[in-house]
């Protein structure tokens, strides 16, 4: 018997569908398209604004995994040690290993006439890299924007990250001192502890990672020799692992191989400043929040939709009642339209996520000043979002039908 009632609500609820306005269905097939289309996309944006920034951190800086030095000391202990045990660690394709300290820049002081005079300066860090390895992991050189980028040759010469420049960043200078009239061929001097020497400028990194813009860059023996640091021992090595390979499986690998007994081993995500983290969660709940309306809107049109249509019927809807045809199999007919529509706007909303938009967005992401902004659109959640999409368009078509299929028969084949 139910076997028989969801045949004739299937034959049912095709007949309509065929017998629609094509006009008005295009424009209800349109209406659940735009709404999965809301559902996906704006929240999808707003998390790929911080996703872009994620993005960044980890080609332009940490890599898939990065390994710091622990908390309270000043470098990694036996950094060779764990430098050759990445050599031998499955998965790892490079590594940039990167000695870093503090110091004071100081630019301009050629031209200081007035011992008085406010100096030029800025704090930062600077690091000493192999210009070749650190290429191969964050693709650093990519982003100069001025100048050329180091080779292995470039001994005195250093990169200067764009948000310590005045021209780069003129916004920075009311709240953090930036260096005035520097370009490539300037010269600066670098001082850490009493020590102070004097670099050419060859080139200006602009990056949206703060852990390149606001540092300066120079080959490792300059700056073992500037520093006066004898051990070799570095700060921090950015790993890539091959394509294909969990960066996960390749953490633990190192963890077992006793690195972390040296150094903190963590995933680029993990590195990641929790106020990203949390900035993330809540542009999520607000695309969310934003989609939800749509979702609203769209389940009133389908209630509209479906009750103007069965009471237009509604002396047909009477007579079919009045033959034996159950109320259930009526009721299906209505839910089966709604449902149909809601399946092809969300299909075709799909195909253009996929299609036209996410590859678009990756191709050519929106420029904010913090992020190159991406659509981030996982599968599982927009099958979820879908889901909840085709269940509201369920409520919102049978309700209506069953509201008007609920009236005594004899007065819907009248008409009262």
């Amino acid at each position: 018997m139910l076997r028989d009632t969801i045949r004739v609500g299937l034959i049912l609820g095709w007949k309509q569908i065929r017998r629609a306005n094509i006009w008005t269905t295009s424009l209800i097939v349109f209406i659940m398209m735009l709404t999965f289309l809301n559902l996906v996309v704006v929240s999808g944006i707003l998390v790929g604004l911080i996703e872009g920034s994620v993005r960044a951190y980890r080609n332009q800086y940490s890599g898939d995994i990065i390994i710091t030095t622990p908390t309270g000391e000043e470098y990694i202990e036996k950094s060779s040690t764990v430098l050759r045990t990445l050599d031998t660690i499955p998965g790892v394709r490079e590594y940039s290993a990167r000695a870093v300290e503090g110091v004071s820049v100081e630019a301009n002081y050629r031209i200081r006439r007035d011992p008085q005079e406010v100096r030029d300066t800025v704090a930062t860090r600077v690091v000493g890299i192999n210009p070749i390895s650190e290429d191969s992991v964050t693709n650093i050189a990519h982003y100069i924007v001025e100048g050329e980028y180091l080779d292995s040759s470039d001994e005195g010469f250093v990169l200067l990250g764009s948000n310590m420049l005045k021209q780069y960043a003129p916004d920075f200078g009311d709240i953090f001192p930036t260096l005035d009239n520097v370009h490539p061929g300037s010269r600066i001097r670098l001082t850490v502890g009493n020590r102070t020497k004097e670099f050419i400028v060859k080139g200006i990194l602009k990056s949206k990672v703060d852990e390149t813009s606001f540092r300066a860059f120079m080959l490792e023996n300059d700056f073992n020799r500037f520093v006066g640091r004898t051990s070799l021992n570095v700060n921090e090595v950015a790993v890539v692992v091959e394509d294909g390979v969990d960066p996960a499986k390749v953490k633990q690998a190192i963890i077992a191989s006793g690195v972390d007994g040296y150094a903190v081993v963590r995933l680029s995500r993990e590195a990641l400043p929790k106020a990203l983290e949390d900035i993330m969660i809540t542009f999520d709940l607000l695309g969310n929040a934003i989609s939800s309306i749509g979702l609203v809107v769209s389940s009133i049109t389908m209630f509209i939709v479906i009750f103007v249509n069965a009471i237009t019927r509604r002396k047909y809807i009477g007579i079919l009642k009045g033959i034996g045809i159950r109320a259930g199999a009526i009721e299906l007919s209505y839910v089966v339209q709604s449902l149909l529509y809601a399946v092809v706007g969300a299909g075709i909303g799909m195909f253009i996520t996929y299609v036209f938009l996410v590859p678009l967005f990756d191709a050519h992401p929106i420029n904010f000043p913090f992020s190159d902004g991406i659509l981030v659109a996982p599968l599982s959640g927009t099958l979820i979002r879908l889901t909840i999409l085709l269940i509201s368009t369920v409520v919102a078509g049978y309700i209506p039908a069953w509201m008007i299929i609920k009236r005594n028969t004899l007065d819907s084949i009248l008409g009262r």
